[in-house]
């Protein structure tokens, strides 16, 4: 996608953000949330992520549609897990199949690695969500565990796949 800019996102973003996630919550299972939460708590949510000094980016189309977005946010709080992180990756429903997943994912993976951080965790919903596992499999994860039957939405039981990679040196050597 050569109209495609990834970029930081801002607080002008969350009015598109919103509908994105909002679209998922609502019909997929990606997210294991039942309603979607308005412009404020994503915004809420934003901020929390930035704080914490991790990324939150847009993929933009030419003419500045927001097409995706995506961000990382710790995996767990306790201080030895400060090395990993969790990614979210959500594209706009007429955006699908269109690379703005995987140019945001990219992103993510290089920033994550900029800053030191050694993994990067993905945990999909569904395991029958191939677009998600096999973009993630394109970026270099790896399958580590499927919880099964852990949410319960749309009437059924739902997967979460659990996929890795290692960022930098990974686990090679010690932090710095």
């Amino acid at each position: 996608m050569a109209s495609l800019t990834i970029r930081d996102s801002r607080p002008d973003d969350i009015p598109a953000i919103a509908p994105i996630y909002g679209h998922w919550v609502e019909t997929g299972l990606a997210s294991f949330e039942l309603e979607p939460p308005d412009e404020a708590e994503m915004a809420k949510r934003r901020e929390a992520v930035l704080a914490n000094g991790f990324p939150y980016i847009v993929a933009e189309a030419e003419g500045g549609r927001v097409l995706g977005y995506a961000y990382v946010s710790h995996w767990r709080t306790r201080p030895a897990y400060r090395f990993a992180c969790e990614n979210s990756v959500y594209v706009a429903k007429d955006a699908n199949r269109g690379g703005v997943g995987r140019a945001l994912l990219e992103a993510l993976i290089e920033r994550c690695t900029a800053r030191g951080l050694r993994l990067m965790v993905a945990v999909i919903g569904d395991s029958g969500n191939a677009a998600s596992i096999g973009l993630h499999r394109s970026c270099g994860f790896a399958m580590v565990g499927v919880l099964p039957a852990v949410g319960w939405k749309h009437d059924r039981w739902v997967d979460s796949v659990l996929m890795t990679r290692a960022l930098g040196e990974g686990a090679a050597t010690p932090p710095v």
